[in-house]
């Protein structure tokens, strides 16, 4: 599959040679506050999680590697179709680079998919989430309590979803 090439930013499909480069976001404790699981402890938890990554169904998975100025700063994509997730270091927060990724991931997924929308599930506490997607027009369709244990730290959901343009 083709990379998803913005002013700024390459998507691009995972490779095994990402791990390190990867496992800097995902064991970092800021990045991965409002993530589905901790932050991970060690390279072999990221290695597996990349595994995942790698060998996804492209019926079930659209997901990228974020590269900025050719280093990988994290991740955007649907991981499991029509959901959408990403993640990026801390140190790239503020720049408008989440917001320029995601905007080429749901026009991708909407061209190469026949998907009615796209959905995503948030933890009410992660505001600047929140707020990225409302303003690419995403809306709430629901909330609901305790919905994943991280750490064990019960932590909310809020659902939204970009209707198909």
């Amino acid at each position: 599959m083709a990379d998803l090439v913005t002013p700024r930013l390459r998507l691009r499909r995972a490779r095994p040679d990402d791990l390190d480069a990867l496992h800097v976001v995902l064991s970092h404790p800021a990045a991965m506050r409002y993530w589905s699981t901790p932050p991970h402890r060690d390279r072999d938890q990221t290695a597996a999680w990349l595994q995942g990554m790698i060998a996804a169904s492209p019926q079930q998975s659209d997901d990228y590697v974020i590269e900025h100025e050719g280093a990988v700063i994290g991740k955007a994509g649907c991981w499991r179709l029509p959901e959408i997730g990403y993640i990026l270091h801390p140190d790239v927060w503020g720049q408008g680079l989440a917001r320029e990724a995601l905007t080429a991931v749901i026009a991708h997924v909407f061209a190469a998919h026949p998907v009615a929308a796209i959905e995503a599930d948030v933890d009410p506490r992660n505001a600047a989430s929140l707020g990225l997607l409302g303003r690419l027009g995403f809306v709430e369709t629901g909330r609901a309590l305790r919905t994943f244990n991280v750490g064990g730290e019960w932590c909310d959901s809020v659902y939204l979803s970009l209707a198909r343009p």
